[in-house]
């Protein structure tokens, strides 16, 4: 049986033993930054490859996306499902505002407001079973467009028609 030997972490250069199941070919030790390190160089190294560079990108891989995703309806959501809390969720606390000015209390309004966003795409995506942002950004202008003829008072693109 061979010795294990301490071999020198490619990223933060100080000796460690290899697992011995990996000892072949693990160049970085198990300390998280080394790790991420380890995985950055991964990608770099398939990413590099001709066959790789264009992995994600396409038509042909949003269509592979979409095969997929009909294969497995509601994998993106069933992780939420089986996952149980780690914790339990805390009421916000009352607190008394006696000799605070208006101004200084936050409106739970105002917290919503920030995530609209967010909480926009969320709605395009539960509303039009997408998952794709394409298809999101898509229906996103499309509802903007509508939105802007509704408010614009110009007629939908149905009746912008010269009549005959």
């Amino acid at each position: 049986m061979k010795k294990n030997r301490r071999r020198k972490c490619r990223h933060c250069r100080e000796l460690f033993r290899a697992d011995p199941r990996n000892r072949h070919h693990q160049r970085y030790c198990a300390k998280p930054a080394c790790r991420r390190a380890s995985q950055r160089s991964s990608q770099r190294r398939w990413l590099a490859k001709a066959s790789n560079r264009d992995y994600f990108q396409g038509p042909a891989h949003v269509e592979r996306v979409r095969a997929w995703r009909a294969a497995h309806p509601g994998y993106w959501r069933a992780g939420a499902q089986r996952r149980a809390a780690l914790q339990e969720d805390s009421l916000a606390q009352a607190y008394e505002s006696e000799g605070q000015s208006d101004f200084l209390i936050e409106s739970p309004l105002q917290e919503f407001s920030v995530g609209q966003p967010l909480v926009l795409m969320g709605l395009i995506a539960h509303l039009t079973g997408a998952a794709l942002q394409e298809d999101i950004a898509r229906s996103a202008r499309g509802f903007r467009q509508l939105a802007n003829d509704i408010l614009g008072g110009t007629p939908p693109p149905e009746s912008r028609r010269s009549p005959p």
